[in-house]
């Protein structure tokens, strides 16, 4: 008894020791729901962060190529420096020389030039197009990203949970076992057990000392992957605010489930996105064997112009209109190679959806299926702990009368500690498996 007094003196007098020296960490304390978590973890991501830029750079090509079949207008000047030459001129009938091409070594030129894709057979509108469902997907692979962080953090949200669980029941099957042990010890000092039975008490306490810190172990890891996926600095305290309570099952039939599924996953619409990419792809790729027609012109400011006879040393202005047609009469089969290239890629994402929506049936029941068996043993756990507690209850009564040895009662503690820790795994289990659930439905986590 004298030695449980010393212990708890001791670790009173450490407790305060500790209170003045962490008082400023105490101060970084982060209270955490699942929400906050969440929403932390969506900030802070590097991952997600990678991926925005990467949308952020299929709207710009989406908006370069919406741009392709607008005028595009240039303005071009220059200097060019030449040898000298000898004049070229006509002689008239009075004698003089009339100058035809003078010497002019310094040459100005500017130029705005105008240039206007007219028709180019839906090439220009197919590559729009490719490129808007190229940035739609881009878009719902983020979303994807999104819901996979969700997924991860509420994993280890849930195992942070678990963890501190654990320690507690630990803790407080440690604390039974103490009381034991202090009983098994003043039996021992008045006759009543023989010696042997305090060593079995102080070997289960040990044991279970091991478990605690192991457990206690564990937690700081789960905290440490908890805190890098929400974006805190290593050991930042943590407060978890969530009560321990068992998810609930949804009531929808499975083809209900399914059809939720089909439409809100986004690994599924940016498959989709991908198709009608690589199908926009396909018809650009076509007109290229069609005719294309452009409009070119353009206005000349230049010293010597020479669009201009006689040349002359000083700035004139001139001017020019084109409408061009091109036509590939025959490439060697190129365009018929990218054609088929382009539909193979086609084949290749419609395939990829086809198996995605064959696996999206058969995930989500096993989700569901999942999250079922989780909450029956949870109802298996809470009956082993009312099982293990009465078992535990008339072991140390008839210990306590004489009629029950002290290995009956360790296996009962160890029973009653298996029984609390099974519980509380299943209920977090179901708690993630409603997570994975909701993944796998295309909704959000919440708590």
């Amino acid at each position: 008894m004298r030695a449980n007094w010393v212990r708890m003196a001791a670790i009173g007098a450490a407790v305060g020791g500790l209170t003045a020296g962490s008082a400023l960490a105490q101060d970084a304390l982060v209270r955490l729901t699942l929400d906050d978590a969440l929403a932390r973890g969506l900030e802070a991501s590097h991952r997600l962060a990678e991926m925005g830029a990467r949308v952020e750079a299929s709207e710009a090509r989406e908006a370069g190529r919406d741009a392709a079949d607008r005028p595009q207008i240039a303005l071009v000047g220059g200097y060019t420096r030449t040898n000298h030459i000898d004049e070229f001129g006509v002689p008239q009938s009075d004698g003089s020389l009339r100058v035809i091409f003078p010497d002019i070594p310094d040459n100005y030129r500017a130029r705005l030039d105008l240039a206007w894709p007219i028709y180019t057979w839906g090439r220009t509108d197919a590559l729009v197009r490719a490129a808007r469902a190229e940035a739609a997907a881009a878009g719902r692979e983020l979303e994807t990203a999104r819901a996979d962080l969700r997924l991860e953090i509420t994993r280890a949200y849930w195992a942070l949970v678990t963890a501190r669980e654990t320690v507690a029941v630990l803790d407080q099957a440690l604390r039974r076992t103490d009381a034991h042990l202090t009983d098994v010890r003043n039996r021992r000092a008045v006759g009543l057990v023989p010696p042997n039975e305090v060593l079995s008490a102080e070997a289960q306490r040990a044991h279970q000392q091991v478990q605690l810190i192991e457990a206690r172990n564990r937690a700081d890891a789960v905290a440490s992957d908890l805190r890098r996926l929400v974006g805190l600095a290593p050991g930042t305290p943590i407060d978890l605010d969530v009560t321990l309570t068992p998810a609930s099952l949804p009531g929808d039939p499975d083809p209900a489930l399914v059809e939720e599924a089909r439409a809100a996953r986004p690994e599924r619409q940016a498959i989709t996105h991908r198709l009608d990419a690589a199908a926009a792809v396909r018809t650009a790729t076509a007109a290229d064997a069609r005719p294309q027609v452009s409009l070119t012109g353009g206005v000349d400011y230049a010293r010597p112009n020479p669009r201009i006879l006689p040349r002359r040393a000083e700035w004139d202005s001139s001017w020019d209109v084109a409408v061009s047609v091109s036509w590939s009469l025959w490439d060697g089969g190129r365009v018929s190679a990218r054609v088929a290239e382009a539909a193979a890629v086609e084949r290749a994402a419609r395939e990829r959806l086809l198996d995605f929506d064959a696996a999206l049936e058969t995930d989500v029941r096993q989700q569901r299926l999942d999250l079922a068996s989780s909450l029956a043993a949870i109802a298996a756990a809470e009956a082993g702990i009312r099982a293990a507690a009465d078992a535990r209850r008339v072991v140390t009564e008839r210990f306590q009368t004489g009629v029950a040895t002290n290995t009956e009662v360790l296996d009962a503690q160890v029973a009653l500690l298996e029984a609390e820790l099974d519980r509380t795994r299943t209920i977090a289990g179901s708690r993630l498996a409603e997570a994975r659930l909701n993944r796998a439905l295309g909704r959000e986590v919440k708590e």
